[in-house]
């Protein structure tokens, strides 16, 4: 079904002002106004239609956002919300709603159906890794304290074959209003906490609080490829909810620590690899050990230079959310021994005499010297 243009429900130009749209709103608002239309299925409709266009245009990003893409643009957004009940627009547009009908009379309060259910919190928990686990992937115990649901009560707060009462206070309304001169407010009863019942014969275990807490052992599965400072959540691990709402979630902080051999380059697992000069001038071939303790043959070309980077395709981290992986990058360094046995001197040194011991200026490399004598 087609949505009405936002401007049209109001009735206003698209060059309207913030005074305008709002003058026009609270009009249509007293119009249809759900206490003024009682089982008006056609008014409550129009409310809302009118309600969730003042929610766009009052806001000016959103107001940009709509002139720019239209309903499109407003759909599927975390900063808009489509109203499924009249007190979710009275919760938000309090302050117009606050005077629609004379000088500052208190909004009639619905009576509540029964005990609001209540979503659980959300929890979070830090965990550090190590390197190699950020690799393979690691299943980790976490023991946590949080509210479970109470398996006495099925989460009702009430002794078996009881249920919750209207709180005579609040007629099951939740707030008490009070008058002071010409104004009116209203706050939450008291006696029922702004719930509009009351548990005469709480559950003995949870003592009517519907939950209880307790400590667990939860087992994450940590995916292979995993980031440092990555968040995970594991659904509904957080604190049960209250009177029958709905869990919150566990968010699991990791930290990876850092290896002594191996780090992390984007998707790339990277590492140093110390070479003879012999083994960078000739070539040869090596078998490394990787973090996961598998073994590759790699091959160094003749004339390898220092920090050359040497490539073993898909020996990286494992992408996540996708097949591939990151490569696995060698870089070649050349181990310099401090002490030489007198022959290997002897042989060194004959070696520089036949190669010479003055090296050509490259541009891109660095400067040269002029050799004058050893030192050692």
């Amino acid at each position: 079904m087609t949505k009405k243009d936002y401007y049209e429900i109001l009735g206003v130009s698209k060059g309207a002002s913030k005074d305008e749209i709002k003058k026009s709103y609270r009009k249509i608002a007293l119009k249809y106004h759900p206490d003024k239309n009682p089982d008006n299925k056609e008014a409550e409709n129009k409310f809302k239609e009118a309600s969730e266009a003042y929610e766009v245009l009052s806001n000016e990003q959103k107001r940009t956002k709509y002139d720019q893409f239209g309903h499109s643009g407003m759909q599927g957004g975390s900063d808009f919300h489509e109203y499924a009940d009249f007190g979710d627009i009275f919760s938000n547009f309090g302050d117009i709603f606050s005077d629609l009908f004379g000088a500052g009379q208190a909004r009639q309060t619905r009576s509540k159906s029964g005990i609001t259910p209540q979503r659980g919190h959300d929890l979070s928990f830090n965990v550090e890794i190590s390197l190699k686990e950020s690799y393979l992937g690691v299943k980790k115990g976490i023991y946590i304290s949080h509210y479970v649901s109470c398996t006495t009560c099925n989460n009702s707060g009430c002794t078996a074959g009881t249920k919750p009462e209207r709180c005579i206070s609040c007629h099951g309304t939740g707030a008490v209003n009070y008058r002071q001169g010409f104004f009116s407010f209203s706050q939450p009863c008291n006696k029922c906490g702004g719930q509009g019942f009351i548990i005469k014969t709480p559950c003995p275990k949870c003592k009517g609080q519907s939950r209880t807490r307790t400590r667990e052992t939860i087992t994450v599965n940590i995916p292979a490829g995993v980031y440092n400072n990555a968040e995970l959540r594991v659904k509904s691990k957080g604190d049960a909810g209250v009177y029958g709402g709905s869990s919150g979630d566990l968010y699991i902080n990791l930290s990876v620590k850092p290896n002594k051999i191996f780090w992390r380059k984007n998707n790339n697992l990277v590492t140093n690899l110390n070479l003879t000069y012999p083994q960078l001038v000739l070539g040869c071939q090596v078998d490394i050990e990787n973090i996961d303790s598998q073994t590759h043959t790699i091959k160094i070309h003749k004339g390898c230079q220092i920090d050359e980077d040497v490539v073993l395709p898909g020996k990286g981290f494992a992408i996540p959310g996708s097949l591939a992986r990151g490569n696995l990058i060698v870089i070649t360094k050349c181990h310099i021994p401090k002490k030489l046995p007198s022959k290997a001197k002897e042989l060194l040194l004959e070696y520089a005499d036949k190669i010479g011991n003055n090296v050509e200026s490259n541009s891109e490399s660095g400067i040269s010297g002029f050799f004058k004598k050893f030192l050692g």
